[in-house]
């Protein structure tokens, strides 16, 4: 599903990946559920659903990189 903000999510995963950057956004269900759930960020304060879980992500995704879990080897 392509949406006005889907540019947007590809273009600032060029900056990480470079020219593998759609390939990471078509593999990546994190993302193409990020996706689906921007989909409405374009539109008035009516049209949008909750952000709550996008939210609930990104406290996830910083907490497991502030503890250092990225780094940890696994047993």
């Amino acid at each position: 599903m392509e949406h006005e903000f889907t540019p947007e999510i590809i273009q600032l995963l060029g900056s990480e990946f470079g020219k593998d950057a759609e390939a990471v956004f078509d593999k990546s269900p994190l993302l193409q559920y990020l996706n689906i759930k921007t989909r409405s960020a374009s539109r008035g304060s009516k049209a949008r659903a909750s952000f709550a879980n996008i939210y609930a992500v990104y406290v996830l995704v910083e907490d497991y990189l502030k503890k250092g879990y990225d780094k940890q080897r696994l047993l």
